[in-house]
This record gives C-alpha cells, sequence and structure tokens, in this order.
C-alpha cells in the first residue's frame, strides 16, 4: 500500500475544505426510494453497527445491497450470508477488502459507512466522488476540519449525507419532545445536564501478539498512527483509544447533545469548553479520558456534559442521559424511558422504549451491545 495514501491525509482534508464550497445540498425525501428500480447499496465497515444500519435498511426501503466492505474477511463473509438471507433477491453482495476498489465502480446509489471514526472523512469523499449518497455513523469526523471538507464536497457533487445520530427517530422521544416541550411543560429552561457513567475504557495491559490472517491490520489503521498489534482495538475497544476517534464525548455525548440540540431547536454553540483526564484507571493502555466535563454555552443556557468510567452513576436509572431543567419542572431522557417531573402540583409523566415488531429478533438489542443500542431507529438516506 503506498505510504503517500495515509501521510498526506492531513493535508487532503484541508485542501478539500477550502476548494470544495461549490453547490448546495440537494433536497431529497423518502420519495428517494418510491421508484420501481431498487437503489444499489454498499457498506463498508461490516461489524456489528454498519451491519445493523445495513438490516434496517433493508427493511425500511427498496434497496439491493450490491457489495461489501471490510478489512475483516469474518466479518464481511458473515454479513454477506446474512444479507443474501434478508434481501428479496437472495443474492450475495460483491465482497471488498479495500473501499477504493469497490467505490471505484461507481455502481452505487448509497454507501453506509460503519468503519471507525478515524476513517469517516476520506471514505464519505470518496464515496460522494463517486457519485453515491452517504450515511455515516456518528460522530461525522475526528475533527472540525474533516467535518468541514465531508460538508463541503456534499455541496460539490450534490449528494445528501446523513450522520446517524438516531435519537431524533427514537418514537418515545419524538413523543416527549411533542407532548412536554413543545407544550411548554418545562416553563422557562435555564439548565442542561448530560451524562455517561458507564465503564467503557479497555483497562487491560494484553501483549502484543500475531495480527490474524483474516485481519489486513495495516488497512484497518489507515490514516491513523500504528499501534502495536495487542487485539485491542479491532473490535468494539478502538472507541477507546485517542488514535481513532475523539473519545466519550465524541462517542456518546454526541447522542444526548444532539438531543437536546434538536428538542431545544437549540443553533451552535456560543462557546465550548472541556476539562478532563486520566485521573483513576491508569493501569491500562487506553488513553481516552476516564473523567471529563464539557460545557455547551448558549444565550442564558448551558449544557453541560459529565462523564466518568469509574465509581457509580449519580442517577442509577439514568447512567446514559440528558436531563432538561425548567422553572415548571425537570425532563429526564435516555435511549431506553424518559420522565417529566413537575415542580409543585401536577402528575409525572413516564415514556417507555417502543421496540419494534423484528421478522429477525436477532436484529434486536442483546445486553453486550446495549450501550449502542439504537430502539425502533429507523435508517433514514
Amino acid at each position: 500500500m503506498a505510504d503517500n495514501f495515509f501521510l498526506n491525509r492531513r493535508n487532503f482534508i484541508k485542501g478539500a475544505s477550502a476548494s470544495l464550497l461549490l453547490s448546495s445540498v440537494g433536497a431529497y425525501g423518502m420519495e428517494y426510494f418510491t421508484q420501481e428500480k431498487p437503489k444499489s447499496v454498499g457498506l463498508i465497515g461490516t461489524g456489528w453497527y454498519g451491519t445493523s444500519d445495513l438490516f434496517k435498511l433493508i427493511q425500511a426501503a427498496n434497496v439491493e445491497v450490491i457489495a461489501l466492505c471490510d478489512v475483516d474477511s469474518n466479518f464481511l463473509n458473515e454479513t454477506a450470508e446474512l444479507v443474501s438471507q434478508r434481501q428479496k433477491s437472495g443474492k450475495k453482495p460483491k465482497l471488498y477488502s479495500d473501499y477504493r476498489k469497490m467505490l471505484g465502480k461507481k455502481d452505487l446509489d448509497i454507501v453506509l459507512i460503519g468503519t471507525p471514526d478515524h476513517w469517516h472523512a476520506l471514505q464519505s469523499i470518496e464515496a460522494l466522488k463517486a457519485g453515491a449518497h452517504v450515511y455515516v455513523q456518528k460522530p461525522i469526523s475526528v475533527d472540525v476540519i474533516e467535518g468541514e471538507a465531508m460538508v463541503a464536497a456534499a455541496r460539490k457533487y450534490d449528494k445528501v449525507v446523513q450522520v446517524g445520530t438516531q435519537r431524533k427517530s427514537t418514537p418515545h422521544l419524538i413523543d416527549v419532545k411533542k407532548q412536554i416541550v413543545d407544550q411548554g411543560l418545562l416553563g422557562k429552561i435555564g439548565h442542561v445536564e448530560m451524562c455517561c457513567y458507564y465503564h467503557m475504557r479497555a483497562n487491560g495491559n494484553p501483549p502484543e501478539q500475531p495480527v490474524p490472517d483474516f485481519l489486513d491490520y495495516e488497512m484497518w489503521t489507515g490514516p491513523a498512527p500504528m499501534r502495536p498489534y495487542d487485539g485491542i482495538p479491532h473490535r468494539r475497544w478502538w472507541r477507546t483509544f485517542r488514535e481513532y476517534g475523539n473519545g466519550i464525548v465524541g462517542d456518546m455525548c454526541i447522542h444526548m447533545l444532539d438531543t437536546v440540540r434538536w428538542m431545544l431547536d437549540l443553533g451552535w454553540p456560543k462557546e465550548i469548553s472541556s476539562q478532563g483526564g486520566i485521573y483513576v484507571q491508569k493501569e491500562g493502555k487506553s488513553n481516552i479520558s476516564d473523567t471529563q466535563t464539557a460545557v455547551f454555552e448558549y444565550d442564558e443556557l448551558n449544557c453541560v456534559w459529565q462523564h466518568r468510567t469509574w465509581g457509580n452513576p449519580a442517577d442509577p436509572d439514568y447512567p446514559w442521559a440528558f436531563k432538561i431543567y425548567g422553572d415548571k419542572g425537570v425532563l429526564k431522557g435516555s435511549t431506553m424511558k424518559a420522565d417529566f417531573v413537575p415542580n409543585g402540583k401536577g402528575e409525572p409523566i413516564h415514556f417507555d422504549v417502543l421496540y419494534e415488531k423484528e421478522k429477525y429478533p436477532e436484529d434486536l438489542v442483546e445486553k453486550d451491545i446495549e450501550l449502542h443500542a439504537a430502539p425502533a431507529t429507523s435508517v433514514k438516506i
């Protein structure tokens, strides 16, 4: 693999951000899927997240999955078999280990990206250049410069890029917005708290080991710094390393902040500040913070994020959640439920998660993946 493909990544993204600001994104709705011919779909990254998104798209829209790409041949073959069982044609998609070869065919209407964060910008921009609309898992990018480059590419090629923050299509939270927030039951809102107290860092020290035959570790690492292979990053725990993402703020905070901004119709914050570090869990290899506070400042309102990957949650019923404080009550919300508690007189109002009835029960939330569950969330391109 050519070294300059990875080493020139940062300069490429900076240049793309400056040069691609051309046309505005076209308006697309679900009518895009109503045409008789199914839209051709490709997925880059066939781990749990990307595969779950793909299965939901197959259920929700008239599509034909024609291509899958992953650097892990086990993931790739497993997903290909499952796709053939789910899509109407019964066909297996064509398989790739290099996304550039897949996109080089230029035969895809939609590309889903389920790779680690450090790959999002490069793969999204290449998919847009290849003529596809893009659905990319959150966060959109590792930093602001990458995000700007992706937006610029979407404008240049007149394509839609949607980021999978998911909560806007979660039924009980839609009801919460309509019945509590929009009806003014909170009164004057003056403060928001968001949190995550899950134990999400890889605190072990596994030894270095040979890269397994089924994994192209160099390609998996791609534009990130090359770490010795120790088996940790590849499955899920890559999020606990700064080489590949932006920690728990980029993983968990983005869901709750996006939800709050949507519910309260907030724009960009005036100022953002953050403090934290590794204060307690110093024994392991993970290098993201185990304790962090971030403040998103708006006019007469602060949205405060707090996470700890050690100790007990401040509110055991809402370990990963948002709380909106008004002078008439408080609203607590999570992926699993919500509660409105009025100040003074009035009855509390409770909302439960709505699970969809699935044809394939294995698509439902499982305990070992509950941290990233997206109940009743449909993919919208």
